[in-house]
């Protein structure tokens, strides 16, 4: 069962097609792995398990998928492009697939030439993400035809949400809240990170999450300096913080919930201050959100109360960024970001700090959808917790 509808399919394709023309393209190569699953899933729902691959879109709007044999079958129930080639630059190394079909970039570049007529520039998304073999055999396959860069265009239809990807985003955000509760719940005195880890996990997937966008975040004391830290067996001990995240996804879409809690149950005076100051940055931040303004100035209060009050120089990321098919995307609006917010965007606050000689590091964040009278809280819950 894929998750991508033909109708959402083709409007991409047709932005695809607009970014063709506008560059007078014969055609678009979007490179994806498993690390870097945005762009070809924004296309088709899917992303191959071992092998890495590419969607091939034509500018007459037909697009089939470049990848391995392993994850044809995959490909052919679950994406929403489903005519396949198989490259061995995008199969597992030395694998040996006696029944399969595989071409090369040679083969392949003839076929479209005989279809096409001629093919004489070709637009290239995530080339720079892709192996150098990869790249090379492209260059080579397509012997004369012109590559051109079109990655900042094909991520810029990414930056505004349809109804739809809006729809699963906000579902995602509900399972985090349910991850929010099971996590805070395991949290206790003698509980090693990876209970709580293991509590969050599956509160997701016991109620529908499809993955998540990162592995599970739980740093207890020292270990939230790590700034993204994986849950490992130590034990949480009295007194302590815990720095807690996750990002279950629906249908490919994430949604995200971050906090620090305290072991023992309450915050002590000290950890009281610090979570205030976090909350204060949290605050001026969630009142830039507003149609219009720039990364930069939506940056700018928090880091300004950070100076105030000494924590700048333990600022590692900037206070908010986007949320989508990864959990953090662009555009992201740091200090000397000139994008500017739109109805139709989706944003997360992020506030944290790292490496602080007593509080060590701590973060909190969840996120909105930007409307034109401003931020629309994706989760009210995470919204009260982390502004009152």
């Amino acid at each position: 069962m894929g998750y991508l509808s033909q109708e959402e399919r083709d409007v991409r394709l047709a932005k695809v097609q607009e970014i063709l023309k506008a560059n007078n393209l014969d055609l678009a190569l979007v490179y994806y792995d498993e690390f870097n699953i945005g762009n070809g899933w924004y296309l088709t729902g899917w992303c191959p398990q071992f092998e890495s691959g590419a969607v091939l879109v034509l500018k007459d709007g037909s697009a089939m998928l470049l990848g391995g044999p392993e994850s044809e079958p995959f490909a052919k129930q679950d994406s929403a492009i489903t005519e396949t080639r198989n490259f061995p630059v995008f199969m597992v190394p030395d694998e040996e697939y006696p029944n399969a079909t595989i071409t090369d970039f040679p083969t392949l570049f003839a076929e479209l030439k005989a279809k096409e007529g001629s093919i004489g520039r070709a637009g290239l998304v995530g080339g720079g993400r892709m192996p150098a073999d990869c790249f090379r055999q492209i260059t080579e396959g397509f012997k004369g035809v012109e590559l051109v860069d079109i990655t900042d265009a094909f991520l810029a239809l990414r930056y505004d949400k349809s109804a739809w990807e809006r729809e699963q985003i906000r579902a995602a955000f509900g399972l985090a809240d349910e991850c929010y509760d099971a996590m805070a719940k395991a949290i206790k005195p003698g509980a090693m990170e990876i209970e709580v880890a293991a509590a969050g996990e599956y509160a997701a997937r016991s109620r529908g999450a499809t993955g998540f966008g990162f592995s599970a975040i739980v740093g207890s004391g020292a270990r939230a300096n790590a700034v993204v830290p994986t849950a490992t067996t130590k034990r949480l001990e009295a007194g302590e913080l815990v720095m807690i995240g996750l990002a279950p996804k629906v249908k490919g879409y994430a949604g995200v919930m971050g906090h620090s809690l305290p072991v023992s149950g309450g915050y002590s005076a000290s950890q009281q201050e610090m979570l205030g100051h976090l909350k204060e940055v949290f605050r001026l931040t969630r009142a830039q959100l507003m149609p219009g303004r720039k990364g930069s100035e939506i940056d700018a209060p928090g880091r300004a109360y950070y100076e105030k009050h000494g924590l700048l120089k333990y600022l590692v990321c900037p206070f908010a960024h986007t949320i989508g098919l990864h959990e953090a995307e662009a555009p992201f609006f740091g200090p000397n970001s000139q994008d500017a917010l739109r109805p139709g965007m989706t944003v997360c606050v992020d506030v944290s700090f790292f490496g602080h000689p007593e509080w060590h590091g701590a973060r909190i964040e969840t996120g909105y959808e930007i409307t034109k009278d401003g931020p629309v809280p994706f989760s009210p819950k995470m919204d009260r917790l982390l502004t009152t």
